[in-house]
């Protein structure tokens, strides 16, 4: 159930703030997302490692996970910290230094993601797909221009 919006001309639209609006937009995403994760006691780097190590279970390291996940990190994470996190939890095995999840990793790893799918399902209420699609498009469009990369994370 999507909340209704107010109206606004073309006009008005087309004279907005793109950094204050994708800010906002940043904030709230992010804000709800790291709300359900913090449920499981988790944070965005354990997120995106538990994600990384499922999909090549025993093919990432530390020092190449770190390096691939800093491009994603805005808070200063010390991702050796995470990663210790996730070993003494029981979530995730490290052996000759490759990273595997463990049964309750896995688990864990599956209840944020529905908690996650949840935020993603109520972000996009209300959203076509197409108008989704040419956002996406618009804020890549924005980033390649001022020089950043518009391309699709790897």
């Amino acid at each position: 159930m999507s909340m209704a919006i107010k109206v606004y001309s073309h006009e008005e639209l087309a004279a907005q703030p793109i950094g204050a609006w994708s800010g906002e937009a940043y904030r709230q995403v992010v804000g709800a997302l790291r709300g359900q994760l913090a449920v499981e006691d988790l944070t965005q780097p354990h997120w995106w490692t538990l994600n990384h190590v499922a999909g090549e279970p025993g093919a990432w390291t530390r020092a190449p996970l770190t390096e691939r996940l800093a491009s994603y990190d805005d808070l200063g994470i010390d991702f050796d910290s995470v990663f210790d996190d996730l070993v003494a939890r029981g979530w995730m095995t490290e052996e000759a230094g490759a990273m595997t999840l463990t049964e309750a990793g896995e688990a864990g790893r599956l209840r944020a993601r529905e908690r996650n799918l949840r935020v993603h399902e109520q972000m996009h209420e209300g959203i076509d797909a197409a108008d989704f699609v040419t956002t996406i498009n618009v804020l890549r469009r924005m980033v390649a221009n001022l020089g950043g990369n518009g391309d699709l994370p790897g």
